[in-house]
């Protein structure tokens, strides 16, 4: 039996329960009341104010420990039918998962895993579902190899979170191929009960590339729809920004690393003008210019469920979706900074470090 003349006091009555493998609600509220009412002398009411427990849960541990000493403090066993399936079973699905592959596929399904196992259905996917197992799905992800990552993260972040004084930034990209596409029938509207309709076939009309200019400060972008991407058209959108800007303020000019943003006659621009600063996005990182968010709304909002019989019509539709939208325009807020986004790299790191990448 503990004596409390034994026992020190704590200064930190709620340790951490997981070292001691308390991991059900059950064991950590046990564990936790033991610790206030041995170590702290605390009354029922007082602890239960301080876990958050009701008087009675709170007693019923404390008896449990006064008659059955530290054993009390683990769970019963509760009522019910035993568990069919063995913790060895269990560890042999999680690994069969894992590590093999069905014959002639690529993944699982649970009826194919069952058949194997001869596990029920329901079972596999319980045990699936707590272990966080989904061989059907797959998360896309792609690694910078940028020597120089981390200084370009810092440089564009820093003029997300920090811009600076008396100049503009201005996140900038090309959305090439944007499909003139006409569905074959007309689209059926939408209604009570059903959604809307359209054909799986379309008419092709076309192509058009839509250059645009987010301002991270107010939301609105400058845009302009060409016929091909190449660094003639990226010098002539330039000039477009030029003529929007006020020539008292800086331009810092977010790109990506596209050829045609690095044509020699792109840089000689750049270098005649010494107020535009260009600022490159680390290989592989689209994810860190905001223009790209811009362009998934125009693509889910105006573009991918139009209809457009002509190349003109659909950029008649862009420029009525863009004179919108900067009518009203807010800026995107930009939260995350240089130490999370490496924190994030660095977990994908520890993730994948010895799967042969």
């Amino acid at each position: 039996m503990l004596k409390t003349r034994d026992i020190p006091t704590l200064t930190n009555p709620s340790p951490p329960t997981h070292q001691l493998g308390l991991q059900s609600p059950p064991l950590r509220h046990s564990f936790n009341i033991f610790v206030f009412c041995i170590l702290q002398f605390l009354t029922n009411l007082q602890i239960a104010r301080q876990l958050g427990l009701t008087n009675a849960t709170v007693g019923k541990w404390r008896r449990r420990f006064l008659q059955q000493d530290v054993s009390g403090l683990h769970d019963e066993l509760r009522p019910g039918r035993p568990r069919p399936i063995s913790d060895e079973r269990v560890a042999q699905l999680v690994r069969r998962t894992l590590e093999t592959k069905p014959t002639g596929g690529m993944h699982w399904s649970i009826r194919q895993i069952a058949a194997e196992t001869r596990v029920s259905k329901s079972t596999v996917h319980r045990i699936w579902q707590a272990f966080g197992l989904e061989p059907h799905r797959q998360k896309h992800f792609k690694l910078s190899t940028d020597p120089f990552f981390v200084e370009k993260v810092r440089d564009i972040v820093g003029l997300y979170l920090n811009p600076p004084e008396n100049a503009v930034v201005l996140c900038v990209d090309e959305k090439s191929q944007i499909q003139a596409l006409e569905r074959t029938q007309p689209m059926l509207p939408m209604g009570l009960g059903y959604v809307e309709g359209v054909t799986h076939d379309y008419r092709r009309h076309g192509t058009t590339t839509l250059f645009a200019a987010l301002d991270t400060a107010k939301g609105k972008v400058i845009t302009q729809c060409r016929q091909r991407h190449r660094h003639q058209e990226y010098l002539g959108f330039l000039r477009e920004i030029e003529k929007n800007v006020p020539e008292t303020l800086d331009v810092h000019i977010i790109v990506d690393n596209y050829a045609t943003h690095k044509h020699p006659r792109v840089k000689r621009w750049f270098a005649a003008r010494p107020r535009f600063h260009v600022h490159f996005t680390p290989t592989y990182a689209s994810w860190l210019n905001q223009v790209e968010i811009w362009f998934n709304r125009i693509t889910q909002q105006a573009i991918r469920r139009g209809t457009f019989r002509s190349v003109k019509e659909l950029v008649e539709k862009i420029d009525q979706y863009v004179q919108n939208a900067n009518s009203h325009a807010q800026p995107f807020v930009w939260t995350a900074t240089t130490e999370s986004i490496f924190a994030k790299v660095q977990r994908l790191c520890e993730r994948i470090s010895g799967t042969g990448h």
